[in-house]
């Protein structure tokens, strides 16, 4: 019916086409000037002279979805593919529409249908590929981009994709490689060199990420999630002192607090009786099998209802088990993935939040915008991040006094709450039964065993451990983890070159929880990293009966092991600096009966210590709450 009343009006004049494509002109012109509403009268009169003009419709079309006026959009592609039905560009932008709606098939045919008559049409192969990636069709999509690649080796935007669909597939080295041709055909695209700073970390390497980030944040100065990025990835570079991190976390901090106001503060209108049920929220991108949601359960599940309420704002896009468990040990929750910083403010302040707790810093999906609108009254941040957030408007800093000694509270923007035996009450996420027998026992020599997760391992870290080797004979290194060949290249070349038989030391990818449990009964003992050493990993170790060398050093997270071997009495396999520490390990090896001893005694040594005693934990815990809230009153 369309197209029969469209040859019925397609005879008007020559000229009044003339003046039509005149006026596609015009609308061309207000659109590179940002002026759709201009642009789109332009091309309502163009196709008011000329209604058989398939490129003025064309034109409608796109400025009015630019527009948000996607029905309206919608009609003027119809138009289009009346006049034309294999109209290439009409049908892309048509499938562009739809698959925005969410419409995948109605997306794909016409998708399909633009490269039927422009088989040479990257940018349809791109949309297709998403468009399969979507649908679950990853063979495909990586296929489409293939092609896409193939027409137009120069078309950075496919590059992009081709390396995010990499990444997706854990196909973590050619990834690397998309991504370093985007960064060469668009050096200004900071994203790709956010790209890059991602898979640099999934394959291990977040030392050599800080390069990549900070050229983001050169090119995209405003960006304090960049900024973020770069405060965590600096924890694991031995060079960084604690002094220069902190005047970075303060600079965050100050240029975050300048963007973001603190549009709540001074508006909560809950009374501050200090004994009163307090409402606590929990914001975490981490709400799955996951270190913070492993510390959070006894919180949850031991705390006491009468006086305490939680709110569990969640993140995160992953579920599972654990995200369930802590769902249902939650009075409220909220699936916060899809909610914006401002949005998800408004959120806490609406649900009166009286004490709010960060549970990332800046560990990755930090929602540390949100704290900066100061949405509740008092704020506090807890265990995913063993540093200073650099804000002032979060109150307090959970911690203990073995990772943060009084000396280190100037280092800190927030004001030190440290808890009178740990900031940490540990449980196992399953549980697995450990071997009786050291495996030096039954092998006739010693095997160490690194479970930190591979970005961790640093070049120096590599250099020490073969050092170890070569001082203990015969010995061997199992490595979890560590699923990157890129990774395992790296360390195999440090070890090598030290002199280190490829046969001594052994690599083991990322397993399952028990299968990781497992992998401990393999081991005499561990050999933590630096500067960024082991928190939860510490404790699988020593509940399955492995003792820890560690070594302290200026930052939190140098500190953590030895917050945790101190209080048990293992103080002597904590080297007091980092170059103390391959002669500790060395000593500590040669000390059969004790790692015998020790791997049939610290299970229970750790199930009778204030670490797993959940109650005592929790009591301290919601004891420091309460003071908060007295103190902030």
């Amino acid at each position: 019916m369309l197209r029969d009343l469209l040859k019925r009006v397609s005879g008007r004049s020559p000229k009044a086409r003339a003046k039509a494509d005149e006026l596609v002109g015009s609308g061309r012109s207000h659109e590179d000037a940002g002026q759709l509403e201009q642009a789109c009268e332009c091309y309502r009169q163009a196709v008011q002279l000329a209604p058989d003009h398939a490129s003025a419709h064309l034109n409608l079309g796109i400025a009015l979805a630019a527009l948000g006026d996607e029905k309206a959009a919608a009609g003027a592609y119809d138009v289009v593919l009346a006049l034309d039905p294999g109209h290439a560009f009409g049908n892309y932008n048509f499938a562009n529409l739809s698959f925005a709606q969410g419409d995948l098939s109605h997306a794909e045919a016409r998708v399909r249908a633009a490269l039927k008559s422009n088989p040479d049409f990257p940018e349809a192969q791109v949309l297709l590929s998403s468009i399969l990636d979507e649908a679950g069709d990853t063979v495909g999509a990586l296929s489409a981009l293939q092609v896409a690649i193939h027409l137009k080796p120069t078309y950075a935007g496919a590059h992009f994709n081709h390396a995010l669909l990499l990444h997706k597939l854990g196909r973590l080295a050619e990834a690397r490689a998309a991504a370093d041709s985007v960064i060469k055909l668009d050096t200004g695209n900071a994203e790709a060199h956010v790209l890059l700073d991602t898979i640099l970390r999934d394959e291990g390497f977040l030392v050599e990420s800080l390069e990549p980030v900070r050229r983001a944040i050169a090119l995209a100065p405003d960006r304090w999630d960049l900024r973020s990025r770069e405060l965590f990835s600096l924890n694991f570079d031995e060079r960084t002192d604690a002094e220069t991190l902190y005047r970075k976390h303060k600079v965050f901090g100050e240029t975050l607090e300048r963007t973001v106001a603190a549009r709540f503060e001074g508006t909560h209108t809950a009374s501050r009786e200090p004994d009163r049920q307090l409402r606590i929220g929990y914001v975490s991108g981490d709400l799955c099998v996951h270190p913070a949601a492993l510390f959070l359960i006894p919180v949850l599940e031991h705390r006491r209802r009468e006086a305490f309420e939680v709110v569990c704002y969640s993140c995160g896009t992953r579920s599972d088990h654990i995200t369930q468990r802590i769902r249902g040990l939650s009075d409220k929750w909220v699936d916060a993935s899809g909610l914006t910083d401002a949005q998800l403010a408004e959120r806490i302040h609406a649900d009166g939040v009286d004490i709010l707790v960060d549970l990332s810093g800046h560990s990755g999906g930090s929602r540390l915008a949100v704290f900066a609108q100061k949405p509740a009254p008092v704020q506090v941040t807890w265990l995913g991040y063993l540093n200073t957030t650099g804000l002032t408007r979060i109150d307090f800093r959970l911690c203990d006094v073995r990772t943060d000694p009084p000396e280190t509270a100037s280092r800190h923007t927030e004001s030190l709450f440290p808890l009178p035996w740990s900031q940490w009450c540990y449980q196992p996420f399953i549980h697995v039964e450990n071997a009786a027998a050291a495996p030096f026992e039954k092998n006739g020599c010693v095997t160490f065993g690194s479970f930190n997760q591979p970005g961790k391992i640093s070049t120096a870290m590599c250099r020490r451990w073969a050092h170890i080797l070569a001082r203990v004979p015969e010995s061997r290194l199992l490595i979890a983890g560590v699923s990157s060949e890129a990774k395992r290249a790296a360390i195999r070349g440090e070890m090598e070159q030290a002199g280190i038989d490829v046969n001594r030391f052994a690599f083991k990818p990322r397993v399952n929880l028990a299968g990781y449990y497992a992998l401990y009964n393999r081991v005499d003992l561990a050999l933590d990293t630096y500067p960024y050493g082991g928190g939860t990993t510490t404790f699988d170790a020593l509940w399955m009966g492995v003792p820890v060398v560690t070594a302290t050093g200026t930052l939190p997270v140098s500190r953590s092991g030895a917050s945790i071997l101190g209080p048990l009495g293992l103080d002597q396999w904590v080297a007091a600096d980092v170059d103390r520490y391959v002669d500790v390990a060395v000593a500590r090896a040669e000390e059969l009966d004790e790692i015998a001893r020790l791997r049939r005694s610290l299970r229970p040594q750790l199930s009778a210590s204030g670490f797993m005693d959940a109650q005592r934990f929790v009591g301290d815990f919601e004891a420091a709450l309460r003071r908060m809230w007295v103190l902030e009153r």
